[in-house]
Formats: structure tokens, C-alpha cells, sequence
């Protein structure tokens, strides 16, 4: 019977090799398995390098049998095969624990793919019990130069499905698939010399010849970027198609009194971008936008102007914030900027998951009366609980913890509500077009002035010991001058008997899955708790205040912690990245970063933001144990280099990939993009999104190109089906 895309894979494929391909990979479907490409091919006259190959990493290599021999083993029963491979400029050695019958197939001169755990035994690199494939030696002379000729594919691939094992499984499916309906335009596909989806499948999974997949490659990624721009392109007309409530700024109203009141003048951005976002908010056609802007911009004196033009019309505001901290942190400060009298007549009001029940009842009734015209909380907001009396404006804070369907929750509150984005994470022009292709995108360059600045340094304490006990000598320093330090960490609890020592799910934009260093080391070094008590005996530390901060800690405990920090009363603040944003201490004077190696270019910028925020000067101190020359240390390199956000975004971008562009998860290595990459495939996105709003234009419901709607279904499914698998 003959696959569609959306035959289960149970169906296509022996029920055990289906289950193992979901458990391993993911796969649920047809389509998901002829989707999953190849990340390489090598060529059978090619042998993969083995020298370089990292302790720890799950390699497939490509190699000639050199000798092998079988020996009882003296320690315990049973017998040991050794087998040594080539490649022709270095060596390892394959192992087999009683499995003697392998030593009659590796054979010298035998040429195969291997595949296991790099290890190190008696200083010399080996794979135990991996798996192989060997190549068919006996391919008679006819047959022999188009043998060597035709590619083999290397799929991303684990332990448990090795990458022939991907490819045994992807062939059968693709002989039995039925003929597919080509997403691409006819024309389109003629003009930009594409492959038929068809034969672009077969060539990136079987090539005849290595040049056979560059073409299909282009033809996929022109596939995803068009299907990518559709998607937001229909998202622009859906927002373009809602009316809703204009809210005009009123002479002598809120935003007047509150400008009055300032103690300072707004920076030229803030300016210019407020100009931009109240004269939207005045149209009944809803406001659907991103700023973005450095740590300390100014963004929140942007968004809460936003608010005062809201609420002067009986609107309300609802402004949610990744954590309970931050969202404590940004009601203390509106309720700081707004002053007694205008906090009197508009209750900012907090609503986060981890109130206590009588609390959160209480301020969940002055959102739904209307009582509370500006509301600040987390994910409790998008709660079915949580209702609104007038919601007019959508505040989103830290735009990379959220994704478009939770920004659509929230907006579905309201009578198509005025959306606003926030983030300080910088985003370059390549992304923008991307992951928020359905906003418009303001940015505010300028800085307030008086700021003191920051420097930044990477200490490799591997390297140079020394640094060790500089870096917490250099805090003591800092705390004599009357100022305060953080000190970060990944994890809480790195000795947890649960495993569980990594802080919160991770974020995207920092979640670039730094690799085990030389010493095969996963997980971090440090976590609060460890770290806290080491220092704490430390001869320039022991004497100072030190507390703890970390996601797994009460509501109360936190607020309590910050309060203190925030007050003056804590010295040495030790913390999860729960402090990564908006909290702001401007005595805070010094950041360090332990384990630097596990955080992101974003993050890590992101972390440093939290210094230097007044009239104190700022110092950043990553500390690691990562080499030099490893894409660690270059991560960290590239942080210390430069404190311009949007020169580190490309960087960041470069390293982690470009996250889930339509899911709630827009960030972070396992990007939801297949083949195409926005930082190279600038040029072909651009076309795409001209193609996208000229198709969208034109026919906006796709009725007259099916294959495109058929792919944009399967794509939104995929989406779904990925969350549902989450939850």
C-alpha cells in the first residue's frame, strides 16, 4: 500500500523499528522520517579523519581494518576481541567483549563504518562494542568505480539508531511513497530551477553522485523558507484583519501627568519609538509590535507609557515576564515610576502560579473587575482562570521564553488587544525576518546617559590555577568599596541524588549545548550550593554576607533574598540564571560566571547586564575551564570582545541555530528549521518572503495552491504534535 506523509510510521515500518525511531529520534510519521536528513555524506573512497576525535563524543568514522585478534581476559571469564582501524593518518582500536565470531568479519583489509562511544584506554583511542557496517568488498570490476563513487549518507544519529540503520529504515519508505503534490508553484519551481519535491527527497537520501545533493539541498530550504514566510505572511493579514479599540492619549491625562513627573529626559530612542507606538495604539487596527533594545535601554519606561495611553480609555494592560522574580521586580518599578497618586488610580496589580490561594483570588478579581487597569504576572496569565474586563494592551517581556501561541493566549483575552514585544536580547536583521516575522520591529540603540560602563575578562582557571582565588579576592575588593557581587551558576545542586541539577528548562537563546571538556565532563562543575560553601571558607570571602538564589526556592524566599540583596543587605549573591533578567541592584558592581562554558552568547550578555546599571562601575568575570580554540572558549571570547548586543547576536545566532520559528520554543540548537539557516540563506529567505506576500496577497486562503496549504498544515502539525509530546 502506498505511503502518504501522514501515514504513522507503525504502518510503514515493522512496529519495533517504528518505536524505536520515535524513542530515539522523534519520528511519528512518514514525513517526519523522509524529512530527517543526512547532516553529511562521505564518500567510500574518502575516509573520515580519526585524529581530533573528543573523549566521550558518539562518532561514526569511516575506516579500513588494519589487524585483529582474540585473547581470554585475565581479570574475568570470557574473551576479548581487539581489532585496529584506519584511516590512513591515525589509528583506533574496536573491542568486543565475548564476541568472538566478530574477529571472522574484521578481517585486515575490510573497509566499513564504525560507530560508538570515544573513549581512552592505556592512552590510546577506542570504541567499545560499537556498531558497524562493512562495505561490500565483493562488487564485481563493472561495478566497482560506480561503488565507490555513489555517497553514503551520515544521519544525526545516537547510540541506540546508528545512522545505517536510519538509512535501511528512510529506503523502503520512500520506494512505497506515493506521488507527492509539490508545495512549490509551478512557476516559481521553473524559475528558481528547483527539483520536484519528489525526486529532491530521493537525491538528498540516495544520491547517484555527491553532486546531486547540492540541488536538492537548495530545492528543501527553498521548500522551508517559503512555507516559513506563508505562515507569517498569513499571520501579518490576520492581525491587519482585526478591529479593535482606539485609545487616544488624552491633553492633561495619564501619560501627561507621568511625563511631568520624570526625573529625567527621555533618551532620542525612547522618543521616537514611543511616538511610533502611541500613534498606533490611537488606530482601531491592533498594534503588533517588537522593541528590542540593550539591557537598560529603557524599554520598560517605552512599554509603560504604552500602558498609561491604555489605561486613560478604561483599558487594561497585562504585561507577563518569564519569572516570578522579574515580575515582582517590573511591579516594584512601575509602581516606582508611577508615584503614589497614579499607582492609586491605576492598582498595578501582581499575578503570578505561586501566590498563596487567598492572595491570588484577591488579585485575580480586581483583573476581572477592571479595578486593576495595569497587571503584571507570569504564565499564570495565560490561565483560563484569569480574566480581564477590558484587556486593550499585551505587554511580553523577554520575547525569547515565549512563543507565538502563548502570545496569541494571551491576546485572545481581549477585544483584539494592542501587542507589544520586548527584548533585550538583540536581534539581527536575519532572524527578524524569521522568528518574528509577523511584527514590526522598532529598536532603541541609544543609552541613558550616566552609565559607567562594563568590562569583561574570561578567567581559565584550568589554564592558570592562580586566577582561582584572584577572581573571589577581586569580589572581596569590590565589597570593600561598599558594593555587591553576583555569582552565577548553571545548576543548584550539582551532587543532587536526583540528577536533576540544571536550574530551569533551558532558554533557547542560551542553551547552545556546550560539549564535555577534555576531561569528559557533562554536567557543571559547580552549582549554588557547592559553590556557596567553598566560598564561605574562602580567606577574603568568609567574613562577608552571603546568600543563595535559586528557581527550586519559595515565592516568599525569593522575594525575600532580592528584597535583601536590593537593600544593601547581602554581599555575595549566589544564583541560577533565575537573576538573568531585569533585576536590577545598581550597587551591584560584579558579575561572575562560574562554569561560563554552559551558558550561551546571549545569556552570558545578558548576565552581564545586570552590572553596571548606574553610576558604579561594571566587571564581568566568566570563569572556565574550557581549552582555548574549543567553541567553548570562542563563546566566551566572543563576550568579552564586545559589549554591542547586536554584534553578539549574529554570533549567537552563528553557534546555537535559529530555534523554533512558529512553536513556543524560538530558540536553541534543536531548531525546528531542517536545511535552512537564516544567517547563510539570507538571500533565498528574502526571495521567499517576497514570493510569500505576493501568493498571500493573491490568494489568501492558498485554495489555489494546495501543496503549499498541504505543507503549511503538516508544518502547524508538526508544531502541535512536538508540544503535545512535551507536555
Amino acid at each position: 500500500m502506498p505511503f502518504t506523509l501522514d501515514t504513522p510510521l507503525d504502518e510503514a515500518l515493522p512496529a519495533k523499528r517504528a518505536a524505536s525511531l520515535k524513542r530515539a529520534l522523534g519520528l511519528q510519521t512518514v514525513g517526519d522520517l523522509v524529512t530527517y536528513y543526512p547532516r553529511r555524506y562521505s564518500e567510500r573512497g574518502e575516509l573520515t579523519p580519526i585524529t581530533g576525535l573528543l573523549e566521550g563524543e558518539t562518532v561514526t568514522i569511516v575506516a579500513e581494518v588494519r589487524s585483529s585478534s582474540v585473547r581470554q581476559m585475565r581479570a574475568r571469564n570470557g574473551s576479548l576481541v581487539e581489532v585496529a582501524i584506519s584511516d590512513g593518518q591515525g589509528e583506533a582500536k574496536l573491542t568486543f567483549f565475548n564476541q568472538r565470531w566478530r574477529a571472522t568479519e574484521l578481517v585486515p583489509g575490510r573497509r566499513g563504518m564504525f560507530s560508538g562511544k570515544v573513549g581512552y584506554f592505556n592512552q590510546q583511542l577506542q570504541l567499545a562494542n560499537p556498531e558497524y557496517e562493512l562495505f561490500d568488498d565483493d562488487a564485481g570490476d563493472a561495478h566497482a568505480a560506480e561503488w565507490a563513487r555513489t555517497p553514503i549518507p551520515i544521519y544525526p544519529a545516537t547510540a541506540k539508531e546508528p545512522t545505517w540503520d536510519i538509512a535501511r529504515a528512510v529506503a523502503p519508505v520512500l520506494d512505497d511513497l506515493e506521488e507527492l503534490v509539490d508545495p512549490m508553484p509551478a512557476d516559481v519551481r521553473e524559475r528558481e530551477n528547483l527539483l520536484p519535491l519528489r525526486e529532491a527527497l530521493e537525491r538528498v537520501h540516495r544520491p547517484e553522485v555527491i553532486g546531486d545533493v547540492d540541488e536538492a539541498r537548495y530545492t528543501l530550504r527553498m521548500h522551508e523558507a517559503l512555507v516559513l514566510q506563508v505562515a507569517l505572511a498569513q499571520q501579518r493579514q490576520t492581525v491587519k484583519r482585526m478591529t479593535g479599540i482606539a485609545r487616544p492619549a488624552a491633553p492633561g491625562g495619564l501619560l501627561e501627568r507621568f511625563d511631568a513627573r520624570l526625573p529625567f529626559e527621555r533618551t532620542r530612542d525612547q522618543v521616537t519609538v514611543g511616538a511610533e507606538i502611541a500613534a498606533e495604539i490611537e488606530r482601531d487596527h491592533p498594534m503588533n509590535r517588537l522593541v528590542q533594545g540593550e539591557v537598560g535601554s529603557g524599554k520598560t519606561l517605552v512599554a509603560l507609557r504604552a500602558m498609561l495611553q491604555v489605561a486613560e480609555t478604561g483599558g487594561q494592560a497585562a504585561l507577563i515576564a518569564p519569572t516570578e522574580v522579574l515580575a515582582a521586580q517590573h511591579l516594584r518599578s512601575i509602581a516606582k515610576m508611577l508615584g503614589p497618586d497614579l499607582s492609586a488610580e491605576l492598582i498595578p496589580t501582581l499575578l503570578t502560579g505561586q501566590m498563596p490561594a487567598a492572595e491570588r483570588r484577591r488579585s485575580s478579581l480586581r483583573v476581572a473587575s477592571g479595578q486593576a487597569r495595569i497587571v503584571v504576572g507570569t504564565h499564570a496569565l495565560l490561565s483560563e482562570k484569569t480574566t480581564f474586563a477590558d484587556l486593550g494592551l499585551v505587554v511580553v517581556d523577554e520575547q525569547h521564553r515565549f512563543g507565538v501561541e502563548q502570545r496569541e493566549a494571551l491576546r485572545a483575552k481581549g477585544r483584539t488587544p494592542h501587542m507589544l514585544v520586548l527584548t533585550a536580547t538583540p536581534i539581527p536583521r536575519t532572524v527578524a525576518m524569521t522568528v518574528f516575522g509577523d511584527l514590526d520591529v522598532s529598536t532603541i540603540r541609544t543609552m541613558p546617559a550616566g552609565r559607567a560602563g562594563i568590562q569583561t575578562f574570561v578567567a581559565p582557571v584550568a589554564e592558570k590555577p592562580a586566577w582561582w582565588p584572584r577572581v573571589w579576592q577581586r569580589a572581596a575588593e569590590e565589597v570593600a568599596k561598599k558594593r555587591q557581587v553576583f555569582a552565577v551558576c548553571a545548576a543548584i545542586d550539582v551532587d543532587d541524588a536526583s540528577g536533576k541539577a540544571v536550574e530551569e528548562e533551558p532558554d533557547g537563546f542560551a542553551d547552545d549545548l556546550p560539549e564535555p571538556d577534555a576531561g569528559g565532563r557533562k554536567g557543571p562543575k559547580w552549582g549554588v550550593v557547592q559553590l556557596a560553601e567553598a566560598i564561605s571558607t574562602h580567606p577574603d570571602i568568609a567574613g562577608l554576607r552571603i546568600q543563595i538564589l535559586h528557581g527550586r526556592m519559595s515565592s516568599d524566599e525569593k522575594e525575600s533574598v532580592m528584597g535583601a540583596f536590593a537593600a544593601g543587605e547581602v554581599d555575595v549573591l549566589v544564583a541560577t540564571t533565575v537573576i538573568e533578567v531585569g533585576v536590577d541592584v545598581p550597587n551591584a558592581s560584579t558579575m561572575i560566571v562560574v562554569d561560563a562554558d554552559r551558558f550561551g552568547v546571549s545569556q552570558l550578555h545578558q548576565l552581564r547586564g545586570r552590572v553596571g546599571r548606574g553610576s558604579v562601575p561594571g566587571l564581568c568575570l566568566l570563569v572556565t575551564e574550557a581549552e582555548e580554540h574549543t567553541p567553548a572558549r570562542e563563546r566566551l571570547d566572543a563576550v568579552a570582545s564586545t559589549l554591542d548586543g547586536f554584534v553578539l547576536a549574529e554570533k549567537d545566532v552563528e553557534l546555537r541555530g535559529e530555534g523554533d520559528v512558529l512553536g513556543d520554543t524560538q530558540s536553541g540548537v534543536r531548531s525546528s528549521l531542517k536545511l535552512l539557516r537564516v544567517v547563510k540563506d539570507i538571500a533565498l529567505i528574502e526571495r521567499a518572503k517576497r514570493m510569500a506576500d505576493e501568493i498571500v496577497r493573491d490568494d489568501p486562503t492558498l485554495a489555489g495552491h494546495p501543496g503549499l496549504a498541504e505543507a503549511l498544515r503538516r508544518r502547524v502539525t508538526d508544531r502541535e504534535r512536538a508540544a503535545l509530546a512535551k507536555s
